[in-house]
């Protein structure tokens, strides 16, 4: 009995996953098989006999010429973060009415709201995991106002778990965490954002996201590396629509300054910004103080102070401007 209920158990695991086998044709044994998907039949090359048809087509019912209209085109969802891994992907709709359009009635409402109850409790089922909910939703909305790409996001991410499972957000805002993993993680991965840009989206206040911002330093041993100067130029010049010599001749200067020794103990934000002012003006693309001051997120004063600094200690000459 256990030997025949465990062949049909094999055969029907072949049967369901269509495990497929060498196939030769039955007529002339050739091994020259042609798989027609219009017909849905297997047909041999060499004499034409029909092998096997009604094929299952395992592809989709689609087509698409490139990845874009491939991505549209799917039907599947994306795929679960390692953020939040067991998260159901669906929602039950809060609207009152059914698929025709029809009003629900009372028991169907109370039904309805049971289950919208129970869902959310399925979703997270600890602390641990609605604190990574709470946290998943201020990481998206941070990380779309500031341009973010998704490696910074993942990145960040990490950090904020490695922070949860050391209970350093026992007792602190998630808002002002998530904000410090942010701005470690740009930090880390060397995309240019300043402390001040990631703290004006966020309720806590700069205060509070350098205090996180330590503590996860120093709690979490993370191996954060100084921001240079080099790093903000394209992005300033990126924010102004200069052209990619003029960012090339700002790194430039930077590096000279660099190596002078003039860059130690400065805002690498006023310093690229400065760097930018000159180079524009020596291409020809005049751009203002006060314009290379919002580009850089800066005040005018600091790039007027860091480009009269670096004009003298570089000896760069700077053509005057035309009015």
């Amino acid at each position: 009995m256990g030997s025949n209920s465990n062949n049909f158990s094999e055969e029907l695991i072949k049967k369901l996953y269509l495990i497929e086998e060498v196939r030769r044709c039955p007529h002339c044994g050739s091994d020259r098989l042609i798989y027609d998907p219009v017909r849905g039949e297997i047909i041999c090359a060499v004499c034409g006999y029909v092998v096997s048809e009604r094929e299952i087509d395992k592809g989709p019912e689609w087509r698409a010429f490139d990845s874009e209209e491939r991505e549209k085109r799917s039907r599947t969802g994306a795929p679960l973060s390692r953020f939040t891994p067991d998260a159901l992907a669906t929602d039950i709709d809060w609207r009152s009415k059914d698929s025709a359009g029809r009003e629900l009635g009372l028991r169907k409402k109370v039904e309805m709201f049971r289950l919208r109850r129970w869902h959310m409790r399925a979703r997270a089922q600890s602390s641990l995991e609605r604190n990574l909910g709470q946290a998943q939703q201020e990481l998206d909305r941070l990380g779309a106002q500031l341009g973010l790409p998704k490696r910074v996001l993942d990145r960040a991410r990490d950090i904020y778990r490695r922070a949860l499972e050391s209970g350093l957000v026992r007792g602190r805002s998630i808002e002002s965490v998530v904000a410090a993993a942010v701005y470690a993680a740009c930090r880390e991965m060397k995309v240019p954002r300043t402390l001040d840009e990631i703290a004006r989206y966020t309720r806590s206040g700069r205060k509070d996201v350098a205090r996180c911002y330590r503590l996860l330093l120093r709690e979490t041993m993370l191996r954060v590396p100084l921001p240079t100067p080099v790093d903000f130029a394209p992005r300033i010049g990126s924010v102004l629509k200069l052209s990619a010599a003029t960012v090339r001749d700002a790194i430039e200067i930077l590096k000279q300054a660099q190596q002078v020794g003039i860059t130690a103990g400065k805002d690498p934000a006023g310093l690229a910004a400065a760097a930018i002012y000159i180079a524009a003006l020596r291409r020809g693309e005049v751009r203002t103080q006060k314009e290379v001051a919002r580009a850089a997120q800066v005040t005018e004063v600091t790039v007027r102070n860091r480009y009269k600094e670096l004009a003298k200690k570089l000896k760069i000459d700077i053509p005057v401007k035309k009015l």
